[in-house]
Order: C-alpha cells, then sequence, then structure tokens
C-alpha cells in the first residue's frame, strides 16, 4: 500500500501539461536553448502532512542541449533524489524511481520547441523494468517486488507521464497550461528579460474539498525555457483570509551541475 501511495505522489509530482492551443503557439517565444551547457533542473513537491507538518520530495535533474538536424536534442538525466519524508515513505519513493537514477532519456524538440518526444521510450523502459526487476531480486523487502510488478504494469500513458511531463513543461513553447490573454484574467510582468505570467484557478464545482490553485511561471525570453513554476493548492472556505496552503511544486531551472 505504502509503495501505491509513492506512486500516487509521482503522479501528483508530474502532472502532464496539456497541448498547446492553436492560439498559444501562434503567440508561441522564439526558442533557443543554451547548447553545450550543463543545466541543473530541480523538481519539488511541499505537501501537508496529517501531523500539520510538510513534506517534501524532489528530483534533480541533470540537462545537456544540442543542435541535430532542424531541431534540438535534449539529454536529461535524474541526477537524484531529496526527501526528508517519513523513512517508510522515502524508501518506497526511491524503489518506484531508482530504476530511473542515472539513466539517460533523449528528447527531440523541433527548432520552434512546438513539441517534446522522446527516443526510443520502449528501449528506455525495458531498461527500467531490468533495472527494477534486480533491484528486487537483489532485495529481502517484499515493497521492492512490490515496486518491481508495479512498473512492469505501467500503461504506456503512464510511463510517458513520468518520464516526459517534467520535461514538456520546462519548453514553453510545448507547454499548453501556461496562459495567454484570451485564457481569462492573468497577470503579466516583463522585468529583465524574464516574463512572469500569474493565474488562479476557482474550486472545481461540486468537489468534496473547495481547493483553489494559484501558478506563477517565470520565463526565460532569451531561450524560451521555464525558469520557475510556483504552483500553490489551498483549502478554502470562499473567504481569502482563510486560505490554508496544503500542497506547493516548485519546477525550477539553473546554469550550472547539480550539486
Amino acid at each position: 500500500m505504502i509503495v501505491l501511495g509513492a506512486l500516487l505522489l509521482l503522479a501528483a509530482q508530474a502532472p502532464e501539461p496539456p497541448v498547446p492551443s492553436e492560439t498559444q503557439q501562434v503567440a508561441a517565444l522564439a526558442f533557443a536553448p543554451p547548447l553545450d551547457r550543463p543545466l541543473t533542473y530541480r523538481v519539488a513537491t511541499r505537501r501537508l502532512s496529517r501531523d500539520g507538518s510538510f513534506t517534501s520530495f524532489a528530483l534533480v535533474y541533470d540537462l545537456r542541449w544540442q543542435r541535430v538536424g532542424r531541431g534540438y536534442q535534449l539529454l536529461a538525466r535524474i541526477d537524484r533524489v531529496e526527501s526528508d519524508a517519513h523513512p517508510e515513505v522515502a524508501r518506497a519513493l526511491r524503489l518506484m524511481i531508482d530504476p530511473l537514477i542515472g539513466e539517460t532519456l533523449t528528447y527531440f524538440v523541433p527548432a520552434d520547441g512546438s513539441s517534446v518526444d522522446m527516443v526510443d521510450p520502449d528501449g528506455l523502459w525495458r531498461r527500467v523494468v531490468d533495472r527494477a526487476q534486480a533491484l528486487a531480486e537483489s532485495s529481502d523487502r517484499p515493497e521492492a517486488k512490490q515496486a518491481a510488478q508495479i512498473i512492469a504494469a505501467l500503461p504506456p500513458a503512464e510511463r510517458d507521464k513520468l518520464a516526459s511531463a517534467d520535461i514538456r513543461a520546462l519548453v514553453v513553447p510545448a507547454n499548453g497550461a501556461i496562459p495567454n490573454g484570451a485564457d481569462g484574467p492573468i497577470m503579466t510582468v516583463t522585468v529583465a528579460g524574464r516574463r512572469t505570467i500569474s493565474a488562479s484557478e476557482p474550486p472545481a464545482a461540486g468537489a468534496a474539498q473547495p481547493i483553489e490553485v494559484d501558478t506563477r511561471w517565470t520565463i526565460d525570453l532569451a531561450t524560451g525555457l521555464l525558469a520557475e513554476e510556483r504552483r500553490q493548492s489551498f483549502l478554502t472556505t470562499g473567504n481569502a483570509a482563510d486560505r490554508k496552503l496544503v500542497e506547493e511544486r516548485i519546477r525550477a531551472l539553473e546554469l550550472g551541475d547539480p550539486s
């Protein structure tokens, strides 16, 4: 059960950004990722625990961009996992993600940045499944075997989400979650080559728990990459003063190797 909960946390960590609308694609920024320079991409989630404290979980990626043919190749490697969760939960998270750590994930992005496609996803997942099974066979913990079974049984859509959602969110022209003026009330500020877009999503009608979501995207205008995304979920009673933060996800990109 703990391993299944870890999988659900990973799914929440990497929601799949929607495909950009035609309006968004027309208004897309110039796309020019930095070449032959290491980048560190950190995707962190903080979630309110039952005891009132926050538990954090983060994936740290090492990214390298290269020019190939009519587009770009992105080499992404998960460098490490960071978590201050309860040891059992942290261990379950590691069981789910360890088979991917150290693997180089390769993506092709066209020159305009309009899409992000993984190269040889079937081959990648064969290696991941083999590593998960090897880890399970070398462990005497039943959770390791359960994790290997879950990984092997994941449908293609869930495999793609776990391996690609964070990368698709990084490439602004391919990230349909970022709103434009046609998407309703938003606030946009441009300072020193960076554009910050803020939007709020009201609670869904009829939801058992009214959750309001505030998201702020900071875009590097020189590269067309996401510099930072901060998504905060609040439990609300309709009174802004009574909002309670229950989850926060931060995606952040920096120059340099992971340290």
